[in-house]
């Protein structure tokens, strides 16, 4: 028999993939061009050159039985080496290699972070807005995500809820800076009071709590945002990383976690989660795409792009009277809608071609995302649009 709990998921299809889905069919009729497709977080600017070169020298200079063997289980041992040079060199952490694991972009290193801190029953708290897939990334490990209502004044975290969700049964805290979908960063105030919060409650209830940072969009920083590095701040920390966005590379899925020297078992949570990937079939990213992305490391794509449209979308907004805060970085923005149903809002929004993503599934009622990975020439025409949307729908 099919396992049932896979069917039933088959009912609860993402939001955003059925916005997405909606905006090629339309393109179908009137030229994708003309519509403004703000559904998904998929990069728009091209993979540095540098990837390229490097790539195309390794294939045709290198021993292409080196190139394209077996990778070991924890990831390529020179290119662990290399990550955690870079690491420690950008953040002052003493990272060896043996502190690297190598992953399938950050959603590979979340399933291990997870299991190798979590035992099913276990609860790992969240911070609302959130990614929607944290559900099936906590939920189908056996721990049960938790999630804490959002501070809708700035989307920092919500210390009072937070304080009252916590209890011995939490092993985790999982956290997304900078943010999708509200492009926050949290700011260094909240990360150490976040911190502190946790050091206090590791003490209370005999045990550690491991914070857990899903850091796809660490390189996308806006001008005057106030972005630490979430495992200078805490010892039992995991850092999940994806170069994604920061090379625009996302349908290689390549990243890693990197656990904090400090960490409790730091030495072996490596080898911890090669023993993860054999039972849930990770066995780690194509040994070509680790090995080219280590000779690049600190390099990104031309991220510029994304800051530029954000001030190009938010100026617009705070114009058309929309309550939106300033994003920190991401290609995300979060405005509130101009009613209370959100979806409502979203389906309104569908006859000016625009394609909007309602914030239920983020864990938040009344808002809307715009993922604005798009040209900044097809931003700048659906400004037009947007304001003859809310001018004809809502007399603003």
């Amino acid at each position: 028999m099919i396992n049932q709990e896979y069917k039933k998921l088959l009912n609860g299809k993402s939001v955003i993939r059925m916005q997405s889905e909606f905006a090629t069919e339309r393109g179908k009729e009137i030229g994708y061009e003309n519509v403004f497709d703000y559904s998904l977080g998929n990069p728009s600017v091209p993979v540095h050159e540098d990837f390229t070169k490097v790539l195309i020298d390794m294939l045709e200079n290198e021993d292409p039985v080196a190139i394209h063997g077996y990778s070991p289980s924890l990831g390529n041992t020179l290119v662990r080496e290399r990550v955690a040079k870079s690491l420690k060199e950008r953040f002052g952490l003493d990272y060896e290699t043996k502190h690297i694991f190598m992953t399938s972009g950050a959603a590979g290193a979340i399933a291990h972070a997870v299991r190798g801190v979590t035992k099913p029953g276990d609860e790992v708290i969240t911070f609302a807005p959130y990614f929607p897939e944290y559900n099936q990334y906590i939920n189908q490990t056996g721990a049960k995500l938790v999630v804490v209502p959002a501070n809708t004044t700035d989307f920092q975290i919500n210390f009072e809820l937070f304080e009252e969700a916590l209890n011995p049964n939490v092993q985790a805290v999982l956290i997304n800076t900078p943010n999708n979908p509200s492009g926050i960063v949290y700011s260094t105030d909240t990360i150490k009071k976040l911190a502190d919060i946790l050091r206090v409650k590791e003490k209370e209830y005999g045990h550690d709590i491991f914070l857990i940072s899903d850091e796809p969009y660490r390189e996308i920083i806006f001008e005057g945002a106030d972005a630490p590095y979430v495992s200078a701040f805490y010892d039992n920390s995991i850092s999940c990383y994806s170069f994604s966005k920061s090379l625009s590379l996302p349908g290689e899925r390549i990243g890693y976690v990197a656990i904090n020297p400090k960490a409790t078992d730091a030495d072996i949570f490596a080898i911890i989660c090669s023993q993860i990937s054999r039972g849930i079939g990770h066995n780690c990213p194509a040994s070509s795409i680790q090995l080219a992305v280590s000779k690049v490391l600190d390099k990104t794509s031309d991220l510029s792009v994304y800051e530029t449209n954000m001030n190009l979308i938010y100026n617009k907004l705070v114009e058309l009277g929309f309550e939106v805060v300033k994003p920190g970085g991401t290609f995300y923005i979060f405005p509130k809608a101009l009613e209370e149903d959100a979806n409502e809002f979203c389906m309104k929004a569908r006859k000016y071609d625009l394609i909007l993503v309602p914030s239920d599934s983020f864990g938040v009622k009344g808002y809307f995302r715009m993922a604005y990975c798009i040209d900044t020439e097809k931003v700048e025409r659906s400004l037009v649009a947007l304001e003859k949307f809310v001018k004809e729908e809502y007399g603003r």
